[in-house]
């Protein structure tokens, strides 16, 4: 199975720290964000890869190149300025990516075993999505549970699925969110959740990512 890190985004909440440098190259305990997506799905026996790339893409590259000094295999997928947004990157690089992958923001840590989703039977044109507890800075949440009714009580998409190829078709390349089709897919029960309790950070702003380094540093 492949797995793609989305890492095309412009990172604009983090500035001054990404004028120069993709939100994914930030540093996480002393090593870049992205690299820790990248040995976390090695440790799961993924060893094939796709990163997007879109603002100063190319210092993911040159890092990684093709892959193989960090015992995996990487493929890029180049995005216009400014990116795709999500939907819409992952359309672009479907031809790289099988007919069933996981997908992670590379904006996130978390602790999450993604050998778990690679257990799962999705049916075609299926997804299953990872939600987690809502943090301060989305306390409304995203979704509720697949099994509860809609107006339950909603929690937030942690940036991890997984997803059959077809569950994208007919939808045309360009700039096009997730966010739309994942309700529209819920609502046609299409798409299977779960909710984890586990170390998940999103890496919005400089203050997060600064308490996350000092909370890592003193364990």
């Amino acid at each position: 199975m492949k797995a793609m890190i989305l890492a095309a985004g412009r990172g604009q909440r983090m500035m001054p720290l990404t004028q120069n440098m993709p939100k994914p190259m930030l540093k996480v305990a002393e090593k870049p964000l992205i690299e820790h997506h990248v040995n976390n799905l090695k440790a799961a026996g993924i060893i094939d890869i796709v990163i997007n790339l879109a603002w100063q893409g190319d210092k993911i590259k040159d890092y990684f190149k093709d892959g193989s000094q960090f015992g995996v295999n990487i493929l890029y997928s180049q995005e216009v300025e400014g990116g795709l947004e999500t939907a819409g990157g992952i359309i672009k690089a479907l031809p790289l990516l099988g007919d069933s992958f996981i997908v992670i923001n590379g904006d996130v840590f978390t602790d999450y075993d993604v050998s778990a989703l690679m257990q799962l039977h999705l049916q075609p044109g299926e997804a299953h999505i990872v939600l987690i507890e809502n943090p301060p800075h989305n306390p409304d949440g995203d979704f509720a549970l697949s099994h509860l009714s809609p107006d339950s009580q909603k929690y937030t998409f942690s940036g991890i699925g997984r997803y059959q190829a077809d569950f994208f078709k007919g939808l045309t390349q360009g700039i096009r969110p997730l966010g739309p089709i994942l309700r529209e897919k819920l609502s046609e029960h299409l798409i299977s959740t779960e909710l984890y309790i586990g170390q998940w950070d999103d890496i919005g702003t400089p203050d997060r990512l600064n308490q996350l380094n000092k909370r890592l540093a003193a364990h």
